[in-house]
């Protein structure tokens, strides 16, 4: 892992996460919170590791929300604050995003989140994080690699500062994973801090008829960034010159191209395959836009060549202001790049070439053969215990038995040569589904003298803590009549091997009491519960299983057994 605190090297070859890192700590961050999320981890990786030195307050918090939450309390004390998601967690954190737009920041605070375009690590969907910027008004720099990532970070900051608003950094993985030499500036180590409330409801507390001012305020604020973003460096105009001669010359035509994000490297990059010379517009800001230098910019063209991954914010936004300076502009977007997908020089190169009538053979082909290799749980020794348990599972369980996923390691059990799970699609969701399916059943009329079908659902030691819990309630307080299975390795595993709160270690890696899932259980009126170590007691395993799914009351069995490479890891 790289010394993101040292100041002995101007230059350092850094991936995108770790430069909001270094950026965030060169503007003296003092306060970070994360839930961890790929192609997010390593943001909070690295502070996990250099918190306790660089004197900041750093937490792995239980959710993307909670993680937003502490930093809304921390800045409403003065704070400087950096929070940190992939694009699941502002779903989750949204609920207290909006109401924070409303009441603005007063310690400068900003919020990271990684889109994963292509679901590299992402089970759910292709989510676009943009929708968010117009839903919750909030002002978002998209840079294209790792460079950007540290500059732009603490540019976010000084923006913050300057508008009393929080700021989004919106990446991707092939933003946040690659690498680049990047300039460094100095870290500047937070000086022991005084953090203060001073009481203000009318702008702390978000009630009406006081929050429809707020909500006006918001508008009127985002209208007063205009003219600093029209002004911006991060908006800026290049005129690609590949063009070195004229063999196979670029039709003589007023074409333009407009990219943000790392779809500026494709498009450059497309450029060069093409030998295209054309005014390029990157757009550092993604909202608000700097609309006056869009008109100027597509004023005089005839072809505007949009690129962006994912849906057309940018390309609907144009059609809008183009109306007024340009109606006859010919705008090409998704009409010759899919909406599906990350995108590739190539991919890039196909699109635009079709903008311009000109022929181009797409250099990459999609393999035809079937994927034999799927993703699979750890192999070695000590094993991963999740063998162990699916076995007992298919083992104990009737052959028409529901099974509902949840988000984590355990997942891969969709895969040969488990196949397990009938659904799974968001994290803690899986009692939730298994709760309804639970409930049709019950209300659903004999079948043919067939027994009800019994429903199991899964979930993480994390994800339970995550977003679990109101899930199992639902199912006790409306007597589903599920067999819940938590899976407690007591880490957050798929991630990178976060801590969490049944882990036994804190955010700074300290050592303190684990939260015993069992109390919990329990706690919520479980009347069946019992805690079993897979490997070492399967048949006990396969007995209980019988016994609960029989039982037609909600019950719990939490397989308790450590992760095999943390194991591993500790044994070393």
């Amino acid at each position: 892992m790289k010394d993101l605190l040292s100041n002995l090297s101007k230059n350092e070859i850094l991936l995108g996460n770790e430069a909001i890192v270094r950026g965030a700590l060169e503007a003296g961050v003092q306060f970070v919170s994360t839930y961890p999320g790929t192609p997010a981890s390593e943001i909070g990786n690295n502070f996990y590791q250099i918190a306790k030195k660089a004197g900041i307050y750093f937490e792995f918090s239980t959710n993307e929300k909670v993680a937003l939450e502490a930093a809304i309390g921390a800045s409403f004390c003065g704070l400087k604050c950096l929070v940190a998601m992939k694009n699941f967690g502002i779903n989750v954190a949204s609920d207290s995003l909006l109401p924070f737009l409303y009441t603005g920041s007063k310690g400068p605070t900003v919020l990271v989140v990684a889109d994963d375009p292509s679901c590299h690590s992402s089970a759910q969907s292709e989510e676009n994080s943009r929708a968010f910027s117009y839903l919750a008004h909030i002002p978002t720099l998209e840079p294209s690699d790792s460079q950007e990532c540290k500059d732009f970070v603490k540019l976010a900051f000084q923006i913050s500062a300057k508008f009393k608003t929080p700021i989004m950094i919106r990446t991707t993985t092939r933003v946040a994973h690659q690498k680049m030499p990047v300039q460094l500036g100095l870290v500047k180590y937070p000086k022991p801090f005084k953090a203060k409330f001073v009481k203000n409801p009318k702008r702390f507390v978000t009630i009406a008829p006081r929050v429809l001012e707020m909500h006006q305020e918001l508008l009127e604020k985002i209208a007063a960034m205009s003219n600093y973003i029209e002004k911006s460096a991060v908006n800026k105009i290049i005129n690609v010159k590949w063009q070195t001669s004229q063999k196979n010359p670029t039709p003589n035509i007023k074409m333009g191209i407009m990219t943000s994000g790392v779809a500026f490297l494709h498009t450059i990059e497309a450029m060069k395959m093409l030998n295209i010379n054309a005014p390029v517009l990157k757009l550092g800001f993604f909202y608000p836009l700097p609309e006056a230098k869009i008109k100027k910019f597509i004023k005089p063209l005839k072809k505007l060549f949009i690129v962006e991954e994912l849906d057309p914010y940018l390309e609907k936004e144009v059609e809008r202001i183009a109306k007024s300076v340009n109606p006859k502009l010919q705008i090409f977007g998704k009409s010759v790049i899919a909406q599906v997908g990350e995108l590739n020089p190539d991919i890039v190169a196909f699109g635009l070439a079709k903008a311009l009538g000109k022929n181009y053979r797409q250099a990459f082909v999609e393999p035809s053969k079937k994927i034999t290799h799927l993703p699979r749980f750890c192999t070695g020794w000590p094993t991963c215990p999740y063998w162990k348990l699916f076995a007992a599972v298919k083992q104990a369980a009737p052959k028409d038995a529901i099974f509902g996923g949840d988000i984590g390691c355990y997942m891969l059990a969709a895969f040969p040569p488990h196949s397990l799970y009938d659904f799974l699609l968001s994290m803690g969701s899986g009692a939730g589904i298994a709760h309804g399916v639970c409930k049709a059943l019950q209300k659903s009329v004999p079948q043919d003298n067939q027994p009800k079908q019994k429903v199991i659902a899964f979930v993480g030691d994390s994800t339970f803590l995550h977003s679990g819990i109101p899930a199992l309630i639902n199912a006790v307080y409306n007597q589903a009549g599920l067999l819940l299975i938590i899976l407690d390795n007591q880490i957050t595993a798929m991630t990178g091997h976060q801590p969490n709160p049944a882990s036994g270690k804190n955010s700074l890696g300290e050592d303190n009491i684990p939260l015993k899932l069992e109390n919990i259980v329990r706690a919520l009126n479980v009347k069946n519960v019992a805690v079993i170590d897979q490997e070492e007691n399967y048949n006990q395993l396969v007995a209980t299983i019988k016994e609960f799914l029989n039982s037609g009351e909600t019950s719990v069995i939490i397989a308790r057994r450590i992760c095999g490479l943390l194991a591993k890891k500790q044994k070393a």
